[in-house]
């Protein structure tokens, strides 16, 4: 019986290095509203910046349609009450630091899971109301009011992504 010749190149270090870099080096843009106000970032020292400047409170109600989720759902995991969110938004007010950072987290998740997701943003929704075990029996969306759990979350989507599921 002849044996089938596989075409198996050997792991090169530096092609993977280079594609990283190459992946990494893109600039990402981050749309936060519907009336098209962009905020773009290539470092993670410019994001670091508009981390710290703050995004305005409108950027709430993007979340929460790119989630699916009611505004309340949103405010809970940023832990900001709904007077003071009416408040502040109609002021034209900035997120602090720490509700910021969720804000550009909770976005690049919602980006990276779409896209694991191959484009199907149900499927994605669906995906983060279901109990999930590489999370411990949690549904995705109860992690989303840390960066641990976020980065938990992400994790998860990344193991989805190449197929590891332990």
């Amino acid at each position: 019986m002849a044996r089938k010749k596989l075409n198996i190149r050997p792991f090169s270090t530096e092609q993977s290095i280079q594609k990283a870099e190459s992946a990494s080096s893109s600039p990402l843009t981050w749309v936060l509203d519907s009336g098209g106000e962009v905020y773009s970032w290539s470092t993670r020292m410019e994001r670091v910046n508009l981390i710290r400047q703050g995004v305005p409170y409108h950027t709430i109600e993007t979340i929460s349609d790119r989630l699916d989720r009611p505004i309340k759902t949103v405010l809970s995991i940023l832990r900001i009450p709904q007077t003071t969110y009416n408040k502040k938004k109609s002021e034209h007010s900035l997120l602090d630091t720490h509700e910021s950072e969720l804000i550009v987290l909770l976005t690049e998740l919602i980006d990276y899971g779409i896209t694991v997701f191959n484009n199907e943003e149900e499927k994605f929704q669906r995906w983060l109301k279901k109990p999930n075990l590489s999370l411990g029996g949690q549904s995705p969306d109860s992690l989303l009011d840390t960066a641990t759990g976020i980065d938990e979350v992400t994790f998860s989507l990344n193991r989805i992504e190449f197929g590891n599921f332990a």
